[in-house]
């Protein structure tokens, strides 16, 4: 709806409706698992019990449930995801950033093929990538294998092909977060440095990077949000160590509990807040 152009009553009214059952539709399922996380039940459904903590904090002792903070398996899975979104973060903001001064500094025969072709992971489905991420490296350690003896467990089922498997798709993300960052700066700072004396790295290093910090962090807050709660791509490469999503998606095959809803209100509230931080980011960036 444009604002300058006069509208009905009626048609203002059926706009906001839609606007709120929009958001409406958007919030609801994220507003019954939070508040089934407080239900002093067995079971995340109604009827509803009474409020309770302990499906956070309650230790399985005596009347208490077992909540999050005691449940093992689930705090080591979000070990486990932590460190894969980590290096997954490093990386991606790395290569994103060398990604960004490829492809918007240099000119090279096949620079656009390229492009696309770092574009395509966005295109192809998770599960889909995981399973050729898969099939490949199997392939290799099975022919390595095969002509020399050598078992190269790391390239098995595991977390080195968890990381490698989510870099693959959440870099191109990163690199057009950099990129359109760097679009916009202006060479002749570094020109002007590089006239006053400074090399052309160092350059880059005291003018041109601390310009893209700003991109670079969000870049890496949505690599590390996007690693933590991937799910397809993980499910075809994890090994015995599980991340969080792998996890609950295995209890939640055994039966649902009200423990899961609160692991998910955990998640939200941080995603949440790692969302405010990238918003201020980007109008630090606009300022």
């Amino acid at each position: 709806m444009i604002p300058t152009i006069p509208q009905s009553r009626a048609f203002k009214t059926i706009y906001a409706g839609y606007v709120t059952l929009f958001f409406i539709y958007l919030a609801a399922p994220l507003v019954v698992v939070s508040v089934f996380a407080f239900n002093d039940s067995l079971f995340p459904s109604l009827p509803w019990n009474g409020f309770t903590l302990d499906w956070f904090i309650g230790d399985g002792q005596g009347e208490t449930y077992k909540g999050l903070f005691h449940e093992d398996g689930i705090l080591e899975s979000i070990g486990v995801s932590l460190f894969v979104a980590l290096m997954v973060t490093i990386l991606c903001v790395f290569v994103g950033t060398c990604n960004a001064f490829l492809f918007e500094r240099e000119n090279f025969p096949f620079k656009n093929a390229l492009y696309v072709l770092m574009l395509l992971p966005l295109v192809v489905p998770g599960i889909i990538l995981g399973i050729s991420i898969l099939v490949f490296s199997n392939t290799v350690a099975n022919g390595v294998e095969d002509l020399l003896g050598w078992d190269l467990e790391f390239l098995r089922p595991g977390l080195l092909l968890v990381v490698l498997g989510q870099f693959s798709f959440i870099t191109t993300i990163a690199t057009l977060v950099i990129s359109a960052r760097l679009r916009k700066f202006d060479r002749t700072l570094e020109e002007a440095a590089m006239n006053l004396g400074a090399s052309k790295w160092r350059a880059v290093r005291t003018i041109t990077l601390p310009y893209l910090r700003p991109a670079m962090i969000g870049a890496g807050l949505i690599a590390f949000l996007m690693s933590f709660e991937n799910f397809n791509t993980t499910l075809m490469l994890v090994g015995s160590d599980s991340p969080l999503t792998i996890t609950m998606f295995d209890r939640l095959r055994e039966g649902s509990t009200p423990v899961l809803n609160a692991v998910s209100l955990f998640l939200m509230l941080v995603s949440c807040g790692l969302a405010l931080i990238n918003i201020m980011l980007q109008r630090e960036k606009h300022d």
